[in-house]
């Protein structure tokens, strides 16, 4: 047998879990070999046989983030029934002394499918719930914490690759599909609309020295320099690469503005457009939920890509600039950064 594992990572989890069954592999002298997705080409990809083929990429919004949706859909066919397993990483907690899972959505059932019509064969579908990296959202976990997880998370993952390497097959994520269905509709909400919201929420704070590392490293390119400050364009899928490891921890994530972007838009542009502007159209949109809520989106993404560039050009001014530093959490102490901890092989 042949392991091939094709992984995306932002800060480090998806690999980590990546690395630890190409370890588990070379001690059970099982020839291995892992390539990251963001470095390579699908020309390049050359499947045999006797390989045995791994997919290991974060949740995103309750979905494989679009760089690993786009490496699957482009994935060679196969005639030959090759083996395959899929892993996510999700957003686990902790919570005393009790490990709490994070939420898969259509992450494993959709990957699935794909490779299932690409002809290959599905032998695993599990779910890692390594710790929460979304600094966006919360805190960064205590050192102790994170530990702690990885440490158990590690357990699980070479207890899975024990099961798939001796020829039987894994489906416990299975087990979640109830909860995974209800929340299809959320995975679809953040692909089409919320991957672009929040990839307009970053920026680099008065302490950027222009270093470059975050344009540099971003694994998609979507962080470009514009009028000598970090610009993240609509590439950008929310791994959270940048904020996590800034050397001067100068990229923020700017609650204020964005909470302000969402009220003025709900309150005014809303407003505005309901009412004084007329015709069947209108008509017709407030008189159907459906189509309401898709164009109120559309709006909101259009608004919200809008007004980051003005905020952008705006920030040269210091009282503007003093304002969205000083509304965004993410400058406070207490709101950890996300690293890797390091743990005993």
């Amino acid at each position: 047998m042949n392991l091939k594992i094709f992984y995306f990572s932002g800060t480090g989890n998806a690999e980590r879990v990546a690395t630890w069954i190409d370890n588990y592999a070379f001690q059970n002298q099982i020839t291995s070999e892992i390539t990251n997705i963001s470095k390579t080409e699908i020309k390049d990809i050359k499947i045999d046989s006797n390989n045995l083929l791994g997919f290991i990429s974060p949740t995103h919004g309750f979905n494989f983030p679009p760089i690993m949706i786009r490496f699957l859909l482009n994935f060679p066919k196969t005639n030959k029934k090759t083996n395959v397993f899929i892993i996510n990483t999700r957003a686990g907690m902790k919570l005393a002394k009790l490990f709490l899972p994070g939420l898969s959505g259509a992450t494993l059932l959709f990957s699935a499918i794909i490779l299932k019509i690409k002809g290959y064969r599905i032998v695993g579908l599990r779910s890692i719930d390594l710790p929460s990296n979304w600094i966006s959202l919360h805190p960064g976990l205590k050192e102790k914490v994170v530990i702690s997880i990885h440490q158990r998370c590690k357990r699980i993952t070479e207890r899975f690759a024990k099961i798939i390497f001796s020829g039987r097959k894994n489906y416990s994520a299975l087990y979640e599909i109830p909860i995974d269905l209800l929340l299809i509709p959320i995975s679809l909400g953040y692909y089409f609309i919320g991957r672009f919201i929040l990839a307009k929420t970053f920026y680099a704070s008065s302490t950027c020295d222009n270093c470059m590392i975050c344009i540099e490293h971003c694994p998609v390119k979507a962080i470009k320099l514009i009028q000598k400050r970090p610009f993240w364009s609509y590439r950008c899928e929310s791994c959270m690469k940048c904020i996590n490891n800034c050397p001067k921890r100068s990229i923020e994530t700017a609650h204020g503005y964005i909470i302000g972007a969402i009220i003025l838009f709900y309150t005014t542009i809303l407003f505005f457009i309901y009412n004084y502007l007329t015709g069947d159209v209108i008509e017709e949109i407030l008189a159907n939920s459906i189509i309401r809520v898709i164009f109120e989106s559309i709006f909101l993404f259009l608004f919200i890509i809008i007004s980051y560039r003005i905020v952008h050009y705006l920030r040269r001014f210091k009282l503007v600039d003093w304002i969205i530093i000083n509304t965004s959490l993410t400058k406070y102490k207490f709101w950890r950064r996300y690293h890797l901890p390091k743990i005993k092989s």
